[in-house]
């Protein structure tokens, strides 16, 4: 379910050097972004036979993309949840919370054995702290 925005650059700086107006690039931007976020979305819930979705991180309190994704999930049948702000915008805390929830559970990484993995996928992660 990845998304690639290197066509948008593109299109952007042609946009620029055409002289269309800042707000109708960014109004072009935001759609198009959203449109691609919200078919991942739907994708996922038909892949996944899942009927409900939950808006995550700081991009979630923009209200057009809440608006696009309730519409989307109103047409499957399926509910779209979107947590108060004050949970949304703080990924420390959301890192925090996990890091405790393994830890709780005996999960563990010692400092030497951690790495960043700029690759890996959501799906790839091997979730052995839930029950």
């Amino acid at each position: 379910m990845d998304v690639q925005f290197g066509g948008l650059v593109t299109r952007i700086k042609a946009d620029i050097a055409a002289g269309v107006a800042t707000e109708d690039i960014c109004y072009s931007l935001q759609e198009t972004v959203f449109a691609m976020l919200t078919e991942v979305a739907e994708r996922a819930l038909s892949h996944t036979n899942k009927k409900a979705l939950v808006l995550g991180g700081g991009v979630a309190c923009n209200a057009r993309l809440q608006q696009m994704c309730m519409q989307m999930c109103a047409e499957r049948g399926a509910t779209c949840y979107v947590p108060a702000r004050e949970f949304l915008v703080d990924n420390a805390a959301m890192i925090a919370a996990t890091g405790i929830l393994m830890h709780e559970r005996g999960a563990a990484t010692l400092i030497e054995q951690s790495a960043i993995l700029p690759h890996q996928r959501t799906d790839q992660v091997v979730v052995s702290w839930r029950e």
